[in-house]
């Protein structure tokens, strides 16, 4: 397979002759507590969907390290655009898992004001986030400002003109922005053979910019090959993509049943390229993490999850008559009129108190 590895499925460090990673203990111990928190919360944010907590829930199950490594590669001045699976990089980003759980759990548009975090809220529509993130970009670039952007899509939304349209507008205009495409292997239940007649990565090439492929469960490679892209984009040198070349062990959604159309063996064989399995062999051969530690990074994790059921379990809903306080910024006399109109048909108490 051609692409970067700095971290073997068996935990060895191996070396690639155009990345390379310099780092500590403590970081790689670090890195190694992110994707087992975010994969423990994002287990428990499925068992709340399947018990009716959640209206949905987008698995990032075997992408811990695609996320995690892209995501602590940028700087706190980047700015992201997420797809609506991203929870790890919104963890990295500063959101907290029950933040991500709110608008699954139908109680908020949003979720979090991303000038806060520096980090959009999710988009559901696939691939519109690439336009929104290259406009952005654009906007950054015109300021003058040494920032950076990244955009997460999928190997679905490589068929979506919106992608393309962004590919051209990044290109023209070295737009400092870093595709990032998560290449899990299914499209909702098309698998990517048949999304494709080349490798994803090489679809830059028609549209002037650089593509790299990265071992997508390799949270070093990650992190070095997303760390570069997102260095080039602030240098001026335009845009990257950067294919994540990793699996979905989980569902598409919560809603979504792989059994109909996978294979065990498949996903067998990628449970053997654990991104946590992998990075857990490594610190313990070369000494940096003991039994005690991991075992209290799994306790942690479990605490994690408590907390996140009980924060979505006390989340209360919007009152009816609140969808008025989002249409303008100012008061307006129609809304006015039809916030009344809505008290008068439900009752004040039904409509919920007025503001």
């Amino acid at each position: 397979m051609d692409f970067v590895q700095l971290l073997t499925p068996a935990g060895e460090r191996v070396k690639h002759a155009d990345y390379s990673l310099d780092i500590s203990d403590d970081e790689a111990k670090g890195l190694y507590r992110d994707m087992v928190l975010i994969r423990r919360v994002d287990v428990e944010a499925t068992s709340l969907q399947r018990q009716g907590q959640l209206a949905l829930w987008a698995q990032v199950l075997g992408q811990e390290a695609a996320q995690i490594g892209a995501g602590r590669a940028l700087e706190p001045d980047d700015f992201s655009f997420p797809g609506y699976r991203e929870h790890g990089i919104a963890w990295c980003r500063g959101i907290s898992p029950a933040q991500s759980a709110r608008s699954f759990r139908q109680v908020t548009n949003g979720g979090w004001d991303p000038y806060e975090f520096n980090h959009a809220e999710p988009s559901i529509v696939i691939g519109n986030n690439a336009l929104n993130a290259v406009g952005y970009a654009m906007g950054v670039q015109h300021d003058g400002a040494e920032t950076a952007v990244m955009v997460c899509i999928g190997d679905g939304a490589m068929s979506q003109g919106d992608i393309a349209e962004s590919f051209v507008w990044a290109s023209v205009f070295q737009a400092p922005v870093v595709f990032l495409l998560q290449n899990n292997h299914w499209a909702i239940s098309e698998p990517t053979e048949r999304q494709t007649r080349i490798p994803l990565y090489k679809r830059a090439d028609g549209f002037g910019f650089p593509g790299v492929r990265v071992d997508g469960n390799d949270v070093f490679a990650m992190l070095a090959v997303t760390r570069a892209a997102l260095a080039r984009a602030r240098e001026g040198s335009g845009p990257t993509l950067v294919e994540a070349y990793t699996y979905r062990m989980g569902a598409h959604t919560t809603s979504d049943d792989p059994t109909r159309y996978r294979i065990l063996a498949e996903v067998e064989e990628w449970q053997r390229k654990d991104p946590i399995d992998r990075l857990r062999a490594y610190l313990v051969s070369t000494g940096a993490a003991d039994q005690a530690w991991l075992e209290s990074i799994d306790a942690e994790a479990d605490l994690a999850a408590r907390e996140l059921r009980d924060a979505v379990l006390s989340m209360v809903g919007p009152t009816p008559i609140s969808i008025f306080d989002h249409v303008y910024a100012e008061p307006h006399p129609l809304i006015d009129e039809e916030r009344a109109e809505m008290v008068a048909l439900l009752g004040a108490e039904e409509a919920g108190s007025l503001k």
